[in-house]
């Protein structure tokens, strides 16, 4: 059934032709790099941690999880020097993810790990909410929604309250919440920052407000892209084509 997950509606915002390339005509340029790989390892790791019982020590997991996402990707390419740090990062944090969450929160309980949302979305019959969210505890009646994200030094307040990176969280409580029926004064929404190059606080948590105007304007513009994705008009948004990293279709025979 035909559906959206906020990667796709991050894709969309950027450019709703970049958003045809990638999650329509299917074609895909970017195939991972170090960087991915660290990311997937390190969430990975978190999770086995918290729901699984792991016979190795915590930075032997972590490890094993990295050779085994680095085997994936095209060696000629790779920056082993990198590789060689990202080693003694990723075994730093993760020892210190789990303890980090229980100083934050105190006592907890979880809930699940890669909770998987598959929901109806009002006004569209037909489409999907799709997404999964990485975790979530519970502290007496209160539940937490939080995603991990690898990144290098930290986020900026800048970044901390971009409203499309803020969008993740608040389409992922609202979804969670539908699907449990659960009061969404009882959710809240955390990103957990996983640090590799920071010298202190490498691991940071910090609660993001999820209240109802947030929510209605995430909504808003997910119901927005839908329509103009069902109507099949894809327009090129040209300032993103060298914004920030650029886009890897640029002046390509995908898009002159």
């Amino acid at each position: 059934m035909p559906h959206i997950s906020y990667s796709e509606l991050k894709n969309w915002c950027q450019c709703p032709f970049y958003h045809k390339l990638v999650n329509i005509d299917k074609i895909k340029v970017f195939e991972g790099n170090e960087y991915t790989a660290f990311g997937t390892a390190l969430h990975s790791v978190c999770e086995d941690l918290l729901t699984e019982e792991v016979e190795l020590s915590e930075n032997e997991l972590f490890v094993q999880k990295f050779r085994e996402e680095i085997k994936k990707l095209k060696t000629e390419e790779l920056d082993k020097k990198l590789i060689i740090s990202m080693f003694q990062q990723g075994e730093k944090l993760s020892e210190k993810a789990i303890p980090a969450l229980e100083e934050y929160f105190g006592e907890y309980e979880v809930v699940r790990a890669e909770e998987k949302l598959y929901e109806p979305i009002d006004d569209f019959e037909d489409y999907l909410f799709k997404g999964y969210i990485d975790l979530v505890i519970k502290t007496g009646d209160q539940y937490h929604i939080i995603d991990w994200k690898t990144c290098s030094w930290g986020w900026d307040a800048r970044k901390k309250a971009d409203k499309m990176i803020v969008y993740q969280l608040i389409l992922y409580k609202h979804f969670f919440c539908e699907k449990y029926n659960i009061d969404p004064k009882n959710v809240h929404t955390h990103f957990a920052l996983l640090k590799r190059t920071s010298k202190k606080n490498i691991v940071e948590l910090f609660e993001v407000t999820s209240g109802s105007k947030r929510t209605d304007n995430a909504l808003e513009l997910m119901y927005k892209a839908i329509k103009t994705i069902k109507s099949g008009v894809h327009m090129k948004n040209k300032l993103s084509c060298t914004a920030g990293y650029g886009c890897e279709f640029y002046k390509t025979k995908h898009c002159n």
